[in-house]
């Protein structure tokens, strides 16, 4: 087992109690920031996170964060401290590598979930996988497209995504599956995911998929290659759905932008009292 595999599995363990608490936004990035685990390679992605992820033990919980991420971490201090308390918590898009790249960190690669987590399901073929989100048309044919093609031979249980979180706690106990996949958006989702986590005692992987069962449902669809390549996807899902998300966008990204300069300026000032810094 490699030394990246080692690591990654222990700080899976380290990852229930990490909340940020309240403090300042400042104190909230950089507990989300604390948690990163990152890739710097497709070989380690596949031989040792993967790996990790299809080989837990117990209840365990892989989020993502992206600019988004971290501006609803300034105002909901809640799902702040959910993301601070998975895990893994993985890149996900070009802000946080432009953020990753001011602070003088390593960016590792890009792993948004809508390219990650049908490579996760993949491993879980001849298993139970519960998914939890959006809703039909678009639900049941994810589960089919699963079951069919990305996992064959596993047995795939779906429930609509806009149940209350003690539902998902219930069905979860009575089904007992190995993987659960979220798709409900955030902030619910990190929040309905440390529930479950609390609640579940087999080894189970949860995972925050935000829009994946959108996708893998044929609700949503990807950005060109050449966009996705460029870190612009963020573009076309808002030319494509102006109104749902201009504020995330239009509005949020430069807000973003803001803060990853005041949060830098903070760590460096940090850095040079001899304080803790990411």
């Amino acid at each position: 087992m490699s030394d990246f595999h080692d690591t990654i599995a222990a700080r899976a363990g380290s990852g229930a109690g990490a909340g940020t608490g309240a403090g300042s936004w400042i104190d909230r990035w950089r507990a989300i920031l604390g948690r990163l685990t990152v890739v710097d390679s497709e070989r380690a992605l596949e031989d040792d996170l993967l790996t990790c992820l299809a080989g837990v033990e117990q209840p365990r919980v892989l989020a993502f964060v992206n600019a988004h991420a971290m501006n609803s971490a300034v105002s909901d201090v809640g799902f702040a401290a959910a993301v601070a308390e998975a895990d893994w918590v993985l890149r996900d898009g070009s802000g946080m590598k432009m953020l990753m790249d001011r602070l003088g960190l390593p960016a590792g690669l890009n792993l948004n979930g809508t390219d990650l987590i049908p490579l996760i399901v993949a491993r879980y073929g001849n298993r139970r996988i519960l998914l939890a989100g959006t809703r039909d048309p678009q639900l049941s044919v994810a589960a089919a497209r699963i079951r069919d093609d990305l996992a064959p031979g596993a047995k795939v249980d779906a429930l609509d995504g806009f149940l209350a979180p003690e539902v998902y706690v219930t069905k979860s106990r009575e089904l007992q599956p190995e993987l659960i996949v979220l798709g409900m958006g955030m902030p619910k989702q990190e929040q309905v995911a440390q529930q479950l986590r609390r609640a579940l005692s087999g080894p189970v992987l949860i995972v925050c998929g935000g829009a994946i069962l959108d996708f893998l449902g044929g609700g949503a669809t990807r950005a060109p290659l050449w966009m996705r390549r460029l870190g612009v996807e963020w573009l076309y899902r808002l030319l494509r759905e102006p109104r749902r998300l201009f504020k995330r966008y239009v509005i949020g990204n430069p807000l973003f932008l803001s803060r990853a300069r005041r949060y830098a300026a903070a760590t460096r000032a940090a850095a040079r009292h001899g304080r803790d810094v990411p």
